[in-house]
């Protein structure tokens, strides 16, 4: 029976979870990317995890000297004790005029002895885990492509022969990804960093190639902070399926869980949109907080209010929220669009389904989720992934979508993702003898039935309050409806579904 390969972790958190477990062992594997995009901090992540699991590990550098190196160790509060770091750098005495008679060219002597003190600190410290850095400076000492070509093949046929997992950095000196270095190594990863028009720079991994093994393909946000670099690995949806118990989720508002067939699924989303200010985030508050309330865990994610604006107007609605990451209480969490990549979003909210076993989780706003994303059009795509990630996962989602405009058929939502959720609770602002009121109804529930009325909504410090349905008004949703008589069997009557 044939044995699974052996793994090597690489001490980034989510990259091993994009390589299904991490490096396949005794291979060697390049890192390239343009300079600053992070590959000597993913290289001595890598030596200092296998430093943690008492493997004897060694940096070869070409460029950097090991006083630079320990000063990125200590930019991240590392200790590199355990790992030995050797600094190939040519004597300059040694290729002085006179000093040597030789019909070599320089840059011959410098790649040869370059070479063989490589081989000999090999010989002396047989190392389990190897970076070299870089060969950048490799192809400049080698000056034809041929004869890079073949000293890189000479290298990997001497890492075959050692039981070492190597990586080989690459700063793309040569105008982009060698293609050639991509072809002899059993790996690629290409780290990329790319600067929006505001907002931190945007850093994306990318598995190229992998032979032999599985992996997670496309582009993954990363960040490096102090402590060095962490992945966030693209969400998909279809490896997260686990069973739960179907049930409903209910507001505490009778009248508001009547308009919704008795309330929310778990394991759907429903979509809350309307104007500014007509109450979507109090709705979905309201949910988050009932669910809370009855023990379970529910968390907020808040793009365009921040914490104490929501607090101070819960407390106005009479509605007490109980902070926490544990059941019984609501998670909230304020998210900077400039500063949170899509990909740690995304993050974030699985942490707090897998972690703190959310069952409800409120995203407020999709139009602050829209100007996380650095191009538009991939918006939908991920939320898609999102939702289906969290009905697999049996959590009630709550998205709250800003239209522009108050009143009127001129409105409009920034996205259109009424299609992707399985419930549309549609608010309005409408005119009536002389005062501004709110509207509430249900235009969509895929799991249920639920009423076909318009009902009014208004807030006040004892909560949320809905009306009966407003059977004698005609042409609400347009703002500005007209009374019409009603026959004299339809009092109270509620149209469903």
């Amino acid at each position: 029976m044939q044995t699974k390969p052996r793994r090597c972790p690489s001490g980034v958190p989510g990259l091993d979870e994009v390589l299904f477990g991490g490096l396949i062992a005794e291979r060697m594997y390049l890192v390239d990317g343009n300079p600053g995009a992070g590959k000597t901090t993913l290289a001595l992540q890598f030596l200092i995890e296998g430093a943690r699991l008492g493997e004897r590990c060694l940096y070869v550098t070409l460029s950097e000297t090991a006083m630079e190196l320990r000063a990125v160790a200590d930019s991240h509060e590392w200790n590199l004790d355990g790992i030995d770091i050797v600094e190939l750098i040519v004597d300059e005495g040694a290729l002085e005029e006179g000093a040597q008679l030789t019909m070599m060219h320089a840059s011959e002597v410098e790649l040869t002895e370059t070479t063989g003190k490589l081989i000999e600190a090999l010989d002396r410290l047989n190392p389990a885990r190897l970076v070299v850095d870089s060969l950048s400076e490799l192809r400049l000492l080698a000056q034809t492509s041929l004869r890079y070509r073949r000293q890189i093949l000479a290298l990997k046929q001497l890492f075959l022969g050692r039981t070492c997992t190597v990586i080989m950095l690459d700063d793309r000196t040569a105008e982009g990804p060698d293609l050639q270095l991509h072809s002899i190594a059993h790996g690629v990863i290409s780290l990329e960093s790319r600067t929006p028009a505001y907002g931190q720079s945007r850093r994306e991994v990318q598995v190229r190639k992998f032979r032999a093994s599985q992996f997670v393909s496309g582009l993954h946000d990363f960040t490096i902070y102090r402590g060095g670099i962490t992945v966030f690995p693209r969400l998909v949806a279809a490896e997260h399926l686990v069973s739960f118990r179907r049930s409903m989720i209910e507001s505490g508002v009778a009248k508001l869980d009547s308009l919704m067939g008795g309330g929310i699924d778990r394991g759907t989303s429903t979509l809350l949109t309307g104007p500014p200010g007509c109450g979507k985030s109090t709705i979905a508050i309201q949910y988050a907080n009932a669910a809370a309330s009855r023990g379970d865990h529910a968390a907020v994610f808040m793009f365009d209010e921040t914490k104490g604006a929501l607090l101070t107007r819960c407390a106005g609605l009479g509605m007490q929220l109980n902070e926490g990451p544990g059941s019984k209480e609501l998670e909230l969490r304020q998210i900077d669009p400039a500063e949170v990549s899509p990909g740690e979003f995304v993050t974030l909210v699985r942490r707090s389904v897998e972690e703190n076993n959310a069952k409800v989780i409120v995203i407020d706003s999709l139009n602050g989720y829209l100007n996380s994303m650095p191009q538009d059009h991939y918006l939908t795509a991920q939320l898609h992934e999102l939702l289906t990630y969290l009905n697999n996962r049996g959590v009630a989602t709550f998205l709250v979508v800003a239209q522009t405009g108050l009143m009127g058929p001129s409105m409009s939502a920034p996205v259109e993702a009424s299609y992707l959720a399985d419930a549309v609770v549609v608010l309005r602002y409408f005119e009536h003898r002389g005062s501004v009121k709110k509207a509430i109804s249900a235009l969509k529930k895929r799991t249920g039935g639920h009423e076909g009325a318009i009902r009014e909504i208004w807030f006040d410090e004892n909560g949320i309050h809905l009306s009966d349905p407003l059977l004698n008004l005609r042409g609400i949703l347009t703002g500005v409806p007209t009374e019409v008589d009603l026959p004299s069997d339809a009092a109270g009557a509620a149209p469903r579904a």
